[in-house]
């Protein structure tokens, strides 16, 4: 049984909840949508579709861009409007969908992928859809008939539930969770509830109607006779100018120019705002509302959660596990200071009644001071000190259920952190801001220490975290290019080749002719990773303890065990060959019995080495 408790909030009774024991064994890989799969050409994007996101001007030249195409590359209709790339890029669309994820999922199966973060896939016409204009749909152009999904969308009231009918690409989206789940696999999606677009449809009542509008309580306006609450939340309180329909402007909370934020009180969104969001909820995790959620999602990734009043997390954990006891809710609760690079401890989010998990950034950062950082790499104590902090803040028994990323939508990938050392994760990661940042592909010996983390990842407590194309080896610097379309066999892409540009550069800096191809040797290290992973209890549900720390040597090792079952990882930190006899581990040779790594007893330079006690 899930559910061991009962307790009360606010008079409302919860359900106090252990957390699903399907997402300890989940190997997550994350999907940028747009970014992912076009398997319908027919839907994509239009110039029209572009209206209602930065840079919001009317667009007179534009194309669908080449999914295989380098990616600083002008295209014919880039090179016309004079548009540096930044600008190029928020108006780029390569046309991933829906039914291209369908049509991947046997990919993800054979990899052995067995649980799935979309990021959002609700109607908005930022290709990060970040920015919704519906939550009760699925985004047009993401579906099989983008023009009659506007004519639907167009006759109902979004306010009245009764009034929403299933569009294409609803059903479309509905069709992926069946199969999904014939696939005994999970599927969660973002769910973006601090913010919503310039062109949410409470959002474009306001502007058209100001303060008669029905919805104006929904957001914080200055001027407004309405009590403007947002001081409860310190991280919402930017304000930003939108040009209304009357000529003024207009002066409301949020986090970019771009992203107007809800109204909150004590209790999170404003009340009428939270009672559209349950309708939201419902929807999604009990689509055809019989009580059976198996034709839903099986959870929430929470967008921005520290921005909302936390006792919000209690209202919507009861929400969601009153549908599906078994969901899965995860948060990002990153910065707490971004500016000192310090990380929140998430504990409070991360209870019974509210999250799960939260995406633990906090690993990555350790294991880029340590694997990645040269002339500020930190000891093999100070990484136990970190690692250790991660499973004293949470607990163990929380800790198997977080998600152990290296990299997503919003840093650089792994493989680009590798090249450019000394840097902290999320900082100033691209050209754009930091001229010296690398942009190269990595070479072989950046290919092993990627190896060697990802390693790291996969037997350290907590749930591992692939970001799309990882595996196959993408490499990128910061948002944007972070985002570039996923690599696949079936196609022959461009070289990269050309340098960044905008209004400092004018694309002819200097880089290396770098070919864009399926890494198969990298592909084959995450499919063994998770064999072994799958194979070996210890690893998915196993207790922790560091064995052995040498901060002359860079070595540190930790074991994995349940019952009878001992797993032993070793790694070496520094560039130097060391033995693991002797001294370090007397007893290898004749207690141990290496399951991944070389075959002698010396480790290499950033390397690993994995053993299971006979």
């Amino acid at each position: 049984m899930r559910f061991i408790l009962f307790a009360t909030l606010f008079s409302t009774v919860f359900l106090v909840a252990d957390s699903p024991q399907w997402a300890r064994e989940a190997i997550w890989y994350q999907i940028f949508p747009e970014r992912f799969y076009n398997g319908d050409t027919a839907n994509d994007p239009t110039i029209e579709s572009l209206i209602g996101t930065w840079p919001w001007e009317i667009q007179t030249e534009w194309q669908v861009s080449p999914w295989t195409s380098d990616w600083y590359f002008f295209q014919p209709w880039e090179v016309a409007n004079g548009q540096p790339f930044n600008y190029q890029f928020q108006i780029r669309r390569y046309g991933g969908d829906i039914q291209g994820i369908i049509d991947k999922l046997d990919y993800l199966q054979d990899l052995g992928i067995n649980a799935i973060y979309l990021n959002p896939v609700f109607d908005s016409p930022s290709s990060h859809k970040y920015g919704a204009a519906y939550f009760h749909h699925i985004d047009r152009f993401f579906g099989p008939d983008p023009q009659g999904d506007t004519r639907i969308m167009q006759s109902e009231n979004p306010e009245d539930p009764s009034t929403w009918q299933w569009t294409a690409a609803d059903l479309l989206f509905l069709q992926l969770i069946k199969e999904v789940h014939e696939r005994k696999m999970r599927i969660i999606i973002d769910g973006v509830f601090n913010h919503t677009g310039l062109t949410f449809w409470a959002f474009k009542d306001i502007l058209k109607n100001r303060e008669s509008s029905p919805y104006v309580s929904w957001y914080s306006f200055e001027g407004s006779e309405l009590p403007d609450e947002s001081h409860l939340n310190d991280y919402q309180t930017l304000p930003e100018f939108f040009l209304g329909p009357d000529q003024t402007l207009l002066r409301y909370t949020g986090f970019v120019a771009d992203l107007p934020a809800f109204r909150q009180d004590e209790y999170g969104p404003a009340e009428p705002v939270r009672n559209h969001l349950k309708s939201i909820i419902t929807r999604w995790m009990d689509p055809n509302q019989d009580g059976d959620p198996s034709d839903g999602i099986d959870g929430w990734r929470l967008d921005v959660a520290e921005r909302i009043q936390i006792k919000f997390w209690d209202l919507f954990g009861k929400w969601v596990r009153d549908i599906n006891p078994d969901a899965y809710i995860t948060g990002e609760v990153w910065w707490e200071d971004y500016w000192t690079g310090k990380q929140f401890n998430a504990s409070p989010w991360v209870t019974d009644t509210r999250f799960d998990a939260v995406m633990n950034y906090r690993f990555g950062d350790a294991m880029f001071k340590f694997f990645i950082d040269q002339q500020n790499q930190i000891s093999a104590t100070e990484l136990d000190n970190l690692l250790n902090g991660i499973i004293s803040d949470y607990g163990l028994k929380k800790t198997l259920f977080l998600q152990n990323l290296l990299d997503s939508h919003d840093t650089e990938r792994l493989a680009s952190a590798v090249v450019n050392p000394d840097r902290w994760i999320d900082h100033a990661n691209n050209i754009q801001w930091n001229r010296e940042f690398d942009i190269r592909k990595p070479n072989a010996k950046e290919r092993q220490i990627q190896k060697t983390i990802i390693t790291f990842q996969f037997m350290f407590p907590g749930a591992p975290f692939i970001y799309y194309g990882d595996e196959v080896g993408m490499w990128g610097a910061d948002d944007p290019d972070c985002r570039k379309p996923m690599i696949w066999p079936e196609f022959k892409y461009d070289s990269e080749k050309t340098h960044f540009c905008d209004e400092l550069a004018d694309c002819s800096g200097s880089r290396p002719i770098d070919d864009v191809f399926v890494d198969e040797n990298l592909l084959n290290h995450y499919r063994d990773l998770i064999t072994l992973r799958k194979k070996y209890k210890a690893l998915s549900s196993g207790k922790y303890k560091t064995v052995y720390t040498n901060n002359k040597t860079g070595v540190f090792a930790f074991e994995r065990f349940i019952e009878n079952e001992r797993i032993l990882a070793v790694f070496n930190g520094s560039t130097e060959m060391i033995s693991l006899s002797n001294d370090i581990f007397p007893d290898i040779r004749s207690n141990w019995k290496r399951i991944f790594g070389g075959k002698s007893n010396k480790l290499n330079g950033k390397d690993v080495q994995i053993f299971i006690h006979n």
